[in-house]
């Protein structure tokens, strides 16, 4: 781990935390979630906040210095399921990580339907 993930690792930590503090989490989490899902090789259960857009059911979250970041690659491929957790309330999702020609990397996220 180099010391930019190191960093992260704590700002994320510190981030999750103050984002489940009542109140707050209804402001911060307008355009901030915590992601929650099953790392591809460690089997851990990792979670994360993350900034995102919104259109319908479909979350998008870009991700800034992709090449210094490795989260996003467990959406490689097929994607995988993720839990999302905005202004404290879950939804389960698939997510599916593009690579743009230039390089820029994005995360589509696809809400299930919370009908039940």
């Amino acid at each position: 781990m180099n010391t930019f993930q190191k960093s992260a690792a704590v700002w994320n930590s510190f981030f999750t935390r103050l984002m489940r503090v009542p109140l707050l989490d209804k402001v911060i989490g307008k355009s901030t979630a915590i992601i929650t899902y099953t790392g591809r090789k460690s089997g851990k259960t990792i979670s994360l906040p993350v900034s995102f857009s919104r259109s319908g059911e479909t979350l998008t979250v870009r991700v800034m210095m992709p090449d210094k970041k490795n989260w996003w690659r467990n959406f490689t491929g097929t994607g995988d399921r993720v839990t999302v957790d905005i202004a404290g309330v879950e939804r389960a999702g698939h997510a599916v990580t593009s690579r743009s020609d230039s390089g820029a990397v994005s995360v589509r996220i696809d809400l299930e339907s919370s009908a039940r």
